[in-house]
């Protein structure tokens, strides 16, 4: 948008604009510009420091207040030091003298609109990290974790299919979410799938779609996920839980974008990005026939690997103040943090259930506070340990053990549930409750 009382200035600057490649709106004065702000926001406006109806300087913190995204870039003849510091203060992005020459000119709009777009992602990824710890985004300490926030920056504008690994609770959906929120096919959908949870004869029909007719109970045409996903993004969580023979269907899917529903005799052209996650070494997955080596090439040009929480302590306080933030906003309590022996806890607690588990733990501290800070007797992970311990367990062993009793009394022994408000597998679940001689 470019602002001036000078109708040859106006023109110039547009002519020189949309010569090369933008698209310029013309307003004459301070009047035109507000009343412009109904409409749609411009990426970087030029504007006219002395207009003949108002000041550029009292006209930014306006266009600041109503179009926050937009660069704005000040024209003058009559520059100072003391109008360019101000026009800085209260918003512009740069200050232009006038007469300017063409490439100086587009120079600085190119440099505005590309401030913009960093800006832009910027917005994206702390909104997603947002979404990620559930309040206001923590601040990861752990290298481990910053490694992957720098990671995931670079690949998500790509089109690349991307595989997380990491144990149950470690955050998979939510990287991939973060991932999606962060690439050009953020406005298409976002469409997720748990391999695992489907029966064998329903995931084709399920991933593919399937026609009328096609097996017992298929009464209608079915659209399929990957039809649903077209132009966005298709999460394929526990991978290795895919059927082998259906991975083989998926994996030419892959090479050759095209889909054939079950039933159906016709393919059609897919066209979405795939991110894969799975909580399995993907090295002993494929050893045991779970998943299929010339996929899990296809699916890993790049790898993303979520590391446990037990092994990024620095990022467990963070999180923690996060979620309390989150759910002491939901239960209008007036919670302002942790005591510190309460915060020592947490950090030293091992988490088999992860960042899911720790989420869990603060939701149900929060219910259990009295007073307007979180103490160890609020945390169900120090609940006193039964006779029935074995003593050569270490103190993280014993508060893990101390944490999975705890769980299955409030859930009554449902080892299902219990796995799942944990966040770890209901076969893991098994294997220590038989390595602690926890008595079902």
């Amino acid at each position: 948008m470019v602002v001036d009382d000078t109708a040859g200035v106006r023109e110039l600057i547009s002519a020189i604009l949309e010569k090369n490649g933008f698209e310029a709106v013309c307003k004459a004065n301070a009047a035109e510009l507000q009343a412009a702000f109904t409409g749609q926001q411009p990426d970087v406006i030029l504007l006219d420091l002395m207009l003949p109806d108002g000041d550029g300087l009292e006209l930014l913190p306006k266009i600041k207040k109503q179009w926050p995204e937009t660069e704005v870039i000040v024209l003058t003849g009559h520059a100072t030091f003391d109008a360019a510091v101000e026009a800085t203060k209260r918003g512009a992005y740069h200050f232009q003298n006038k007469p300017f020459d063409q490439k100086t000119l587009l120079l600085s709009v190119e440099r505005a609109m590309e401030h913009k777009r960093l800006n832009e992602e910027t917005s994206s990824l702390r909104k997603a990290l947002v979404a990620m710890s559930g309040g206001a985004a923590p601040i990861f300490q752990s290298p481990a974790m910053k490694t992957v926030v720098r990671t995931i920056e670079r690949i998500a504008p790509s089109d690349v299919s991307i595989l997380i690994t990491g144990e149950s609770g470690t955050g998979k959906e939510v990287i991939a979410d973060l991932i999606h929120t962060l690439s050009p096919r953020n406005k298409g959908p976002l469409i997720k799938i748990n391999c695992a949870a489907l029966p064998r004869e329903l995931i084709e029909s399920e991933l593919f779609g399937s026609v009328k007719g096609a097996f017992t109970g298929a009464n209608a045409d079915r659209e399929g996920l990957f039809r649903q996903a077209e132009g966005g993004t298709l999460l394929l969580d526990e991978i290795s839980e895919m059927p082998i023979d259906t991975q083989s269907k998926l994996l030419r899917v892959l090479q050759e974008k095209e889909v054939r529903p079950v039933g159906g005799r016709v393919s059609y052209k897919t066209d979405c990005r795939i991110i894969a996650a799975t909580n399995r070494q993907t090295e002993e997955a494929i050893k045991a026939g779970k998943l299929r080596e010339d996929l899990y090439y296809r699916i890993s040009a790049i790898l993303v690997y979520l590391p446990p929480l037990r092994e990024r302590r620095e990022d467990i306080l963070p999180l923690a103040n996060a979620f309390l933030k989150r759910f002491d906003a939901q239960s209008g309590r007036n919670i302002t943090g942790f005591t510190p022996a309460a915060a020592e806890v947490l950090r030293t607690f091992d988490w088999p259930g992860n960042v899911r588990q720790l989420q869990n733990e603060i939701q149900r501290a929060v219910l259990m506070c009295e007073g307007n800070e979180v103490d160890i007797r609020d945390l169900s992970i120090t609940t006193v340990i039964t006779d029935k311990e074995p003593e050569d367990l270490s103190l993280m062993e014993a508060m893990e053990r101390n944490a999975i009793i705890q769980m299955l009394k409030e859930t009554g022994g449902n080892k299902l549930e219990t796995a799942k408000r944990l966040g770890i597998g209901r076969q893991t679940l098994y294997n220590k409750i038989k390595v602690y001689g926890i008595d079902t």
